[in-house]
């Protein structure tokens, strides 16, 4: 499970996917607006990571960055499992 952060008007959530030899790969899902105004961004890393933690950790910070947030300002949200 990884958890969304809600940061003012912007959602942001990590994802994660296994690559093959235990690896996994992350991307980060930005999303602002609501009904016909929303707007989901989803940024793919580069990055590999031995564990789903650590690219789940990473894709946050990445999506925290690209919005100009403080990881101390953000609010965890909700839960979701892939």
């Amino acid at each position: 499970m990884h958890t969304s952060i809600q940061v003012g008007r912007y959602l942001v959530s990590p994802l994660t996917r296994p690559v093959g030899s235990g690896r996994y790969e992350a991307s980060v899902s930005i999303r602002s607006g609501s009904g016909r105004a929303t707007h989901d961004r989803v940024l793919r890393l580069n990055n590999v990571f031995d564990s789903r933690e650590e690219a789940a950790d990473h894709a946050r910070a990445q999506g925290l960055a690209y919005i100009g947030a403080p990881p101390a300002r953000a609010a965890h949200r909700s839960t979701f499992e892939e």
